[in-house]
């Protein structure tokens, strides 16, 4: 079973009645669902998942003016739920890591992620966010909302990047992949530099992944979870998948330079597709400047940066 699932059915057997009978006139203000970092928040999890961190359990985020007046109460009533379920449990919690179940005022399970008291409202406050912080925040499910105020704040990070966010990080993306994998794999390789060699087929590989995520409109997850995720990209996810899976398990270098390639053409031919580049050839970083006079903010727009 999958562990979100799981927590959805224990709130339905278990939390609801709970947060009925106990705080019956907070119950329209209260929001509950599974959020968060765990791999069983976005679908991930398998049976080497549940030796920490995995079990029944379900999160409970309510306002601060509300956190104030009732929130160690649901806390301890939340405690007292059974604690196993369906045959699973109890939760071995690791250590710093108790916030994954249980209450939390709303600013502030916003702000774990996003270093923010309110919403990103520049756009370099939300080049300060990272991409996996912002895609565990917006993963997972929201099983009941009658407040709507965590859903609301949820709905604006799902809106995805500025569009000048957005276009910075492809070009960034694309100087990146051209500099590791059509220019640094070629020279690494001629000088048997292994480490420089694994190192840029390893840094192509993650980059080429995220930009596709940037394409996707979809927030890039941890990196153990970058290939898998991949693959459920509606554009081009399965083709990537299947590129980056040829690329690792390729032995012959000169064939590892030939996928390069080939995935670097599907890059430029996505990006031009999109109207975001109509430079000729097929080296990145040519496109990468052609992506970056797209943006329109002065500030980010400026000389031409890398950023993550």
């Amino acid at each position: 079973m999958k562990g979100l699932d799981l927590a959805e059915e224990y709130f339905h057997a278990h939390g609801a009645a709970m947060l009925k009978d106990k705080f019956s006139a907070f119950v329209d203000r209260i929001a509950v669902g599974y959020v968060g970092p765990g791999s069983e928040c976005f679908g991930y999890d398998d049976e080497i998942s549940r030796d920490h961190d995995w079990g029944p359990g379900f999160c409970i985020w309510i306002t601060a003016k509300d956190y104030k007046k009732i929130g160690k109460k649901i806390q301890r009533a939340y405690e007292d739920l059974p604690q196993r379920f369906m045959g699973f449990g109890p939760r071995i919690v690791s250590t710093g890591e108790e916030f994954r179940t249980g209450v939390c005022e709303i600013g502030n399970f916003y702000r774990i992620y996003t270093g923010l008291d309110g919403q990103p409202n520049s756009n370099r406050e939300w080049l300060n966010i990272p991409e996996p912080s912002l895609a565990m925040c917006t993963n997972g499910r929201v099983f009941a909302d009658p407040l709507g105020e965590f859903t609301r704040r949820r709905d604006r990070l799902l809106e995805f990047f500025p569009e000048d966010v957005r276009l910075k990080k492809i070009a960034s993306r694309c100087f990146t992949i051209a500099q590791a994998g059509q220019y640094n794999f070629a020279r690494s390789l001629k000088r048997k530099a292994v480490f420089a060699l694994q190192y840029a087929v390893a840094q192509f590989c993650v980059d080429a992944i995220t930009i596709f995520f940037l394409l996707n409109r979809r927030y890039t997850p941890f990196y153990k979870w970058l290939h898998h995720a991949v693959k459920e990209l509606p554009r081009q996810g399965k083709t990537i998948h299947a590129k980056i899976s040829e690329l690792l398990s390729q032995k012959n270098y000169d064939k590892k330079q030939v996928i390069i390639e080939e995935i670097c053409t599907l890059i430029i031919r996505e990006l031009k597709s999109d109207g975001l580049s109509d430079a000729g050839g097929d080296f990145l970083l040519d496109h990468a400047y052609q992506v970056h006079e797209r943006i329109k903010d002065q500030e980010l727009g400026g000389q031409f940066s890398l950023i993550n």
